[in-house]
């Protein structure tokens, strides 16, 4: 269970393979090497070769050097991908997360009308209500696989109130979740790409026309209504806005909180301290976050002219992806980063991002993960895992850091 490996030896020379299974399983071994080594590591994705920054300081400023654009046209004026996309696909890779200012800017501006604090805090006791109805079922098991039974359907139930998604279209919705959290990886990437995709577009895009008939007291009849400087969102903005509320407001929490688990049954004595002071929950998840957080990494950044970036050379076009799993055990800005402390204070991470593309959903992913750890602690003093830590299994997520599932034992 700990992720913390045999220390590795890295090469400069050559590329840091970031998209195999050795990387995901070791990436903490990996990160120690290379904060070791040089400010800047060319890195491969599949056959796409990037470089890698794991500097705290490096990569808070490249997230907000203006000399770097996540929209790939801009940079080198072709296509956004070197290959076209179907449109079902390309509302997820065109959506605001990849998007510049002024564009980025001004559908930020919009989804901030409907994100508000209010519309975040109405939903805690929604959280309160089902962390303990999923309890009452998976308590009666003894023992479950915590990341199906309790963190994955906390964030669908959140996700589908946010989005206001009626009853009877919720299996659809949690379809809809299943292929963009899971049909992106092995083999289920061609049937995602081919049918999966076009099938939960279709559903989204319907959403958005029963919001636009039947408005309600949610985050997607807000987006449809919300308006800045005389312009709203277009409905391929919108589908685009619900793919992005799924995939960043899914995918974030529900291994928010299965991190959040195993990395205090990895660390007892910081459980129990836990248990005894309660009070330190808020300090605990911000630790959870900077420590085993389940964000690694951020889109593509393309350069927009030659530049120097760390003493190297960097050609117009070329991507850079600050790993910010690295910066977060980045010895130059955390004290002892290595140190799992629930009351580490003051503990400015880069877990959610930083600048013009922090996460929008953090504070929903705090309030989720604090109710949600909360309530299974009180209620399981006995808590554990329920097969030997070492077999828990990483998925092969590069940018990632996330389990296969998370067997325990309740009581």
């Amino acid at each position: 269970m700990n992720a913390i490996a045999t220390p590795l030896s890295l090469d400069p020379s050559k590329p840091v393979h970031v998209s195999r299974a050795d990387f995901s399983t070791n990436k903490y071994a990996y990160y120690r090497a290379m904060l070791e080594g040089p400010r800047m590591w060319t890195g491969k994705i599949a056959v796409l070769k990037l470089k890698l920054l794991t500097r705290f300081e490096d990569c808070e400023a490249l997230l907000r050097d203006p000399r770097f654009v996540r929209n790939r046209t801009t940079a080198t004026g072709g296509g956004r991908l070197p290959f076209p996309l179907p449109k079902s696909v390309a509302l997820i890779a065109q959506s605001m997360i990849v998007e510049d200012d002024p564009a980025h800017r001004r559908q930020r501006g919009l989804v901030n009308k409907a994100f508000t604090a209010r519309a975040v805090g109405r939903l805690a006791d929604r959280v309160e209500r089902l962390t303990h109805e999923l309890l009452d079922v998976a308590e009666r098991q003894g023992q479950v696989d915590l990341l199906e039974a309790y963190s994955g359907p906390i964030p669908v139930a959140v996700i589908g109130e946010l989005v206001g998604v009626a009853d009877e279209d919720m299996p659809r919705f949690r379809d809809s979740l299943r292929v963009l959290s899971r049909g992106f990886s092995g083999w289920n990437l061609l049937r995602t790409l081919l049918w999966d995709l076009r099938s939960t577009g279709s559903f989204v895009s319907g959403l958005v026309e029963k919001k636009r008939a039947n408005p309600g007291d949610d985050i997607l009849s807000a987006l449809i209504e919300a308006e800045e400087a005389g312009e709203r969102l277009s409905h391929d903005e919108l589908v685009g806005m619900v793919f992005l509320l799924i995939v960043a407001g899914f995918e974030t929490t529900v291994h928010l909180i299965t991190n959040a688990v195993v990395t205090l049954l990895e660390h007892p004595d910081q459980l129990e301290r836990l248990r005894a002071e309660p009070q330190l929950m808020d300090t605990a998840v911000e630790e959870i976050v900077r420590h085993r957080g389940p964000v690694h990494g951020t889109k593509l950044n393309y350069a927009v002219e030659d530049l120097t970036l760390c003493g190297e050379e960097i050609k117009r076009g070329t991507p850079v992806v600050p790993l910010l799993g690295a910066a977060n055990h980045d010895p130059e800005a955390f004290e002892k980063p290595e140190t799992f402390d629930i009351a580490r204070d003051p503990n400015r991470h880069l877990g959610f991002g930083f600048g013009a593309h922090y996460c929008l959903g953090a504070q929903l992913a705090r309030l989720e993960t604090s109710i949600a750890l909360r309530n299974l602690l009180e209620r399981n003093p006995n808590l554990r895992l329920a097969v030997p830590p070492e077999t828990l299994k990483l998925q092969n997520m590069p940018m990632w850091h996330r389990y296969e599932s998370l067997p325990v034992a309740l009581g």
